[in-house]
């Protein structure tokens, strides 16, 4: 490209998740071409967005209000605290509408490679929330991965003390999941976390 301004666009569209070179010239080049229609209204929404949207002190969402409207939600069950890695996972749990409970965003996960320590991640916040709010359970909803399994048995270990009911997600065979094309390490948790069948 010629153009220096072009050039910038697309290198900043390329830095979006999922968004690779060619995809972000097509993007550029949408933008581009419809710059009353599609670009102008997006750069006003973007400006709109980034100062009106902030994170919940409580949770760690994104929301336009603090706390957010999850938070704030008198229905909701607030004696269960559904603990994520980021705010993606809040999003993902709440499509399903499968869980009526409150969240907390670690903000990420323990990892050795990383750098990353407890210090690192919202864990302080978490066990203030808990004695300060009545929490009767935590839920750990944390990635089946190495890092997310070891956050999981250090917050296990932490929460002890505090006398409340940890459990979590159900690991193994998705619905419709058959066996010949499960990955061998979703079979093998899948038969781990095998469970008794009432007669």
């Amino acid at each position: 490209m010629s153009s220096p301004d072009i050039n910038d666009l697309i290198r900043m569209l390329a830095r979006l998740p999922g968004v690779g070179p060619r995809s972000a010239r097509r993007l550029a080049l949408c933008l581009l071409e419809d710059r009353e229609t599609v670009m102008k209204p997006l750069m006003l929404q973007l400006d709109k967005t980034y100062a009106s949207v902030k994170t919940c002190t409580r949770c760690g969402n994104l929301d336009s209000q603090d706390p957010c409207a999850i938070c704030s939600e008198p229905r909701r069950n607030h004696k269960i605290i559904c603990v994520v890695e980021g705010i993606s996972d809040i999003w993902a749990v709440e499509r399903t509408r499968a869980f009526d409970g409150v969240y907390h965003a670690l903000g990420g996960v323990l990892s050795a490679i990383d750098g990353v320590r407890p210090d690192d991640l919202r864990i302080n916040e978490l066990l203030s929330r808990i004695t300060t709010e009545g929490t009767e359970e935590v839920v750990l909803a944390l990635a089946a991965t190495v890092d997310g399994q070891t956050t999981a048995h250090y917050l296990t270990d932490k929460l002890a003390a505090t006398g409340v009911r940890i459990s979590r997600l159900a690991h193994g065979m998705p619905m419709g999941g058959e066996l010949d094309y499960l990955d061998d390490g979703t079979l093998s948790t899948a038969l781990r976390s095998r469970t008794a069948v009432k007669s």
